[in-house]
C-alpha cells in the first residue's frame, strides 16, 4: 500500500490515520485539505523513493482517499489566494470551522509587533501529591484523600482576590503541537487555564511544565459532537447512549493519562452534554474524584448534579480574526465588570495565543484582575 509520511505532524497515538478520514474529517480546514491533496499528488513520487520518514510522523495509507474526498475540495483549491503550502499542523481537533490560512503570519500594515517575552511564572506544587492518586488503566488516577482534600483543592492556582472584576480564560487544544504547546506555556500569564488533550504524547511532561510555569491544568475528555462519526474524537469519546460501565471505563482511562489537573473540560462534545443521563453520569463520576468540571459553554445551562462547575460565557476565536477576537475578550470583561466575573474559552490557534499574552498585559490597568478558572467556579 501507497504511504505518505508527514514530517514532525503531531496527532494522537491511536493508530495510523487514513488520508480518507482526514479529508471527510472537520478536523481539517479547507486549506490544510488542499495542502494535505497538494502534497499527496504532487509529492507522492519522491516520498516513495525513500523508505526513510522522521522520527515523531505519522504514516498516511493512501487508499482511494482522493476519489472519496468530499465534493467541493477542488474549488477550495481554487479559492486559495499563492502559492499552496503545506502546514505541518494539518490535524485541528475542533467543533469550528477554520478558514484557510487564518491566523497565518502577519498581515498588517507595518513591521510586526516585538516577540513575546517568557514568562517566568510562580511554580505551582508538582505533582502527584501523595494519598490523592490511586493506580488506573493508564496511570495515577486522582482520589479524595483520607483527610478530605481534594485534587481540585491541592492543584488550583492559588488566588487572591483584590476586590476588582475577575476576568478567566481557558486554552484549550493543548499537546498535539509542540511548538503552540510551549507558546502557551511560556508566553501566557500563569492565571490563564490550559487544558490538554488526553492523546498527546508525554503529557505528564506537558502538564509538568505547565504548573512549573504557574498554570493550573484541565484534561480535555473526548466527548460525542451532534456530527459524530463524521467528527470523531477518537476511541476514548464518551456517547450520548453509552453504557455506565463503558462510560466510566474511559473517563478512567482520560483521568489517568496524567496527574496533577483540577479537573475535566469538554473535549467537544455537543451531543453528549445534551443527554441528561451522560451528563449525569460525567458529573457523578467528576464529584467523586473531588474534580471540577469546567466547560468551553456547551454544558452552560446544566445545574445540579453537586459538582464544581464553571461554563465559559464566550468562545473567543470562533471567528479567527485578530479583531474579532478582541472584540470577544472586550465582551468577556464587560461580563466581568457586569457580574463581578466572567470566564472565555479559546483554543490553541496561533492568532488566539497571541492576542491573548498581549491582550493579558494591559488588563490590570482596565480595572481588572486575571483569575485562574478555579476561581470563578461555582460549587
Amino acid at each position: 500500500m501507497a504511504m505518505i509520511a508527514l514530517p514532525r505532524l503531531s496527532a494522537p497515538s491511536f493508530g495510523p490515520i487514513r488520508l480518507r478520514a482526514l479529508l471527510t474529517s472537520h478536523y481539517v480546514g479547507a486549506g490544510a485539505a488542499a495542502a494535505l491533496l497538494a502534497v499527496t499528488v504532487g509529492g507522492l513520487a519522491m516520498v516513495l523513493s525513500s523508505q526513510r520518514h522522521e522520527p515523531g510522523s505519522v504514516r498516511l495509507p493512501l487508499a482511494d482517499a482522493v476519489a472519496k474526498a468530499p465534493k467541493g475540495w477542488s474549488q477550495s483549491l481554487r479559492r486559495l489566494s499563492g502559492p499552496i503550502t503545506v502546514s505541518r499542523d494539518v490535524v485541528q481537533f475542533t467543533e469550528r470551522a477554520v478558514a484557510p490560512g487564518a491566523g497565518a503570519g502577519w498581515n498588517r500594515p507595518g513591521p510586526p509587533p516585538p516577540p513575546l517575552p517568557v514568562l517566568a511564572g510562580q511554580a505551582l506544587a508538582k505533582a502527584p501529591v501523595a494519598g490523592l492518586f490511586t493506580p488506573g488503566p493508564a496511570g495515577p488516577l486522582p482520589v479524595i484523600a483520607a483527610d478530605g482534600r481534594t485534587p481540585f483543592d491541592v492543584y488550583k492556582r492559588p488566588f487572591l482576590s483584590n476586590g476588582r472584576p475577575k476576568v478567566a480564560l481557558v486554552i484549550g487544544g493543548l499537546g498535539l503541537n509542540a511548538r503552540l504547546t510551549q507558546q502557551a506555556i511560556e508566553t501566557l500569564p500563569g492565571e490563564i487555564t490550559l487544558a490538554f488533550v488526553p492523546y498527546a504524547d508525554g503529557l505528564q511532561a506537558w502538564i509538568d511544565l505547565a504548573r512549573a510555569h504557574g498554570h493550573e491544568v484541565l484534561i480535555e475528555a473526548p466527548m460525542e459532537p451532534v456530527d459524530y462519526p463524521d467528527n470523531d474524537p477518537g476511541p476514548y469519546t464518551l456517547m450520548s447512549d453509552g453504557r455506565q460501565p463503558d462510560t466510566v471505563r474511559k473517563l478512567e482511562w482520560v483521568m489517568s493519562r496524567a496527574t496533577g489537573y483540577v479537573g475535566l473540560s469538554n473535549y467537544l462534545g455537543s451531543r453528549f452534554l445534551s443527554v441528561d443521563s451522560a451528563y449525569g453520569m460525567l458529573a457523578t463520576v467528576v464529584k467523586g474524584r473531588g474534580l471540577a468540571f469546567v466547560d468551553d459553554g456547551a454544558a452552560a445551562r446544566r445545574t445540579g448534579g453537586g459538582v464544581i462547575r464553571a461554563s465559559a460565557e464566550r468562545v473567543i476565536d470562533e471567528q479567527l480574526t485578530r479583531a474579532a477576537i478582541d472584540q470577544q475578550l472586550t465582551a468577556v470583561e464587560s461580563g466581568a465588570a457586569q457580574h463581578g466575573q466572567a470566564l472565555g474559552s479559546g483554543f490553541a490557534y496561533p492568532v488566539t495565543l497571541e492576542v491573548v499574552a498581549r491582550w493579558a498585559q494591559s488588563l490590570d490597568q482596565r480595572g481588572l484582575q486575571l483569575a485562574p478558572a478555579s476561581a470563578v467556579v461555582r460549587r
